[in-house]
């Protein structure tokens, strides 16, 4: 079993910056990810990478202003957001999948999620 737990969130303003963070402990992962979801809508990837390889990939969205980024060692996974917009709002899941060498993108086919934190941008 994985357990995945979620720090960071918080309300800020647009144009701010916020840093989540996503620590696992369990077995061995192959891609860990963030995926978001506001109110009313379906949920969305965001940002995911591999656990062994520099490959990451973004949504259109967040392309240019969120980063991801793991420290293995720590086992944790970050999710760097610069110039938030109001759009940006939602509640932001870390996730994980055991096996695979390809970047998860499709909610049903995750393997693990986090709790969730909630991050509002206000205008």
């Amino acid at each position: 079993q994985v357990q995945l737990v979620e720090s960071g969130g918080g309300l800020v303003q647009a144009g701010d910056s916020l840093r989540l963070s996503c620590a696992a402990s369990g077995r061995t992962l192959s891609t860990m990810g963030w995926f978001r979801q506001a109110p009313g809508k379906d949920r969305e990837f965001v940002a995911g990478i591999l656990w062994r390889g520099p490959s990451t990939l973004y949504a259109d969205s967040v392309k240019g202003r969120f980063t991801i980024s793991r420290d293995n060692g720590k086992n944790t996974v970050y999710l760097q957001m610069n110039s938030l917009k109001p759009e940006d709002t939602a509640v932001y899941y870390c996730t994980a999948d055991r096996t695979g060498s390809r970047i998860q993108t499709t909610p049903s086919l995750i393997d693990y999620w986090g709790q969730g934190t909630q991050v509002t941008v206000s205008s």
